[in-house]
């Protein structure tokens, strides 16, 4: 059988974006007048999009989630996200795991909540853009997951056939489970809740072990 496409998640499963994202969010919450807060904080935000972000943002410092200061600091992470890229750092082994499914005639793609602009300037920074065929962001359908929508498309594009996700949250296993797609979990992600409780195919903690994983699946 021909090899398995594998799509990927991004913050939290290709790299650890959350001091990047601490670092962007108090910087705007300092440009605003609010007190900084705490990276455990900012890293409970991370998975569902900039939306929730925003929104945890103001309603922990006292803000209305839904008044006028909403737009304002969206796109004001937006735009600090496209240029503030230092902090966003590889996981261990990606990148020897990306070549050797690239050498097994793999097809990947990134599917994240994360806007596309920032997500290609995250990517771009830590040297991962060009090794992905499709690259969706938060903003790049009507819909973001865990409606699954976004990753159908993704494996469409990539020529459908077998596919695996790969994702470290609630919010992967939930979309894997909608879009009935084989999940593998990475378990040094950003997950709250433990991994026998979360649905999935496969959980692996090294990224050495991801070849065997898709060589060994049942396709």
């Amino acid at each position: 059988m021909s090899a398995p496409s594998v799509i990927f998640d991004l913050d939290g499963t290709l790299i650890d974006s959350v001091p990047a994202i601490h670092a962007v969010s108090n910087a705007v919450l300092s440009d605003m007048g609010f007190a900084p807060l705490t990276l455990p904080m900012i890293r409970s935000f991370v998975g569902k999009g900039v939306p929730n972000l925003v929104r945890q943002l103001l309603i922990t410092s006292g803000e209305d989630p839904d008044g006028p200061l909403f737009s304002h600091v969206e796109s004001a992470l937006i735009a600090r996200y496209e240029t503030d890229v230092d902090g966003n750092v590889i996981y261990p082994g990606v990148i020897a795991a990306l070549d050797q499914l690239a050498d097994r005639g793999c097809k990947m793609a990134v599917c994240t909540n994360k806007p596309f602009a920032p997500a290609e300037a995250a990517m771009r920074h830590v040297g991962l853009w060009e090794r992905f065929e499709v690259v969706l962001g938060g903003d790049s359908r009507p819909t973001r997951k865990p409606d699954p929508e976004m990753l159908h498309h993704c494996h469409t594009l990539l020529g459908g056939g077998a596919m695996l996700y790969v994702g470290d949250s609630e919010v992967d296993a939930e979309t894997a489970a909608n879009a009935k797609a084989k999940f593998a979990l990475y378990t040094e992600g950003y997950r709250k809740t433990p991994v026998h409780e979360m649905p999935h195919d496969v959980a692996f903690s090294d990224f050495k072990m991801l070849p065997a994983i898709v060589e060994h699946f049942e396709w």
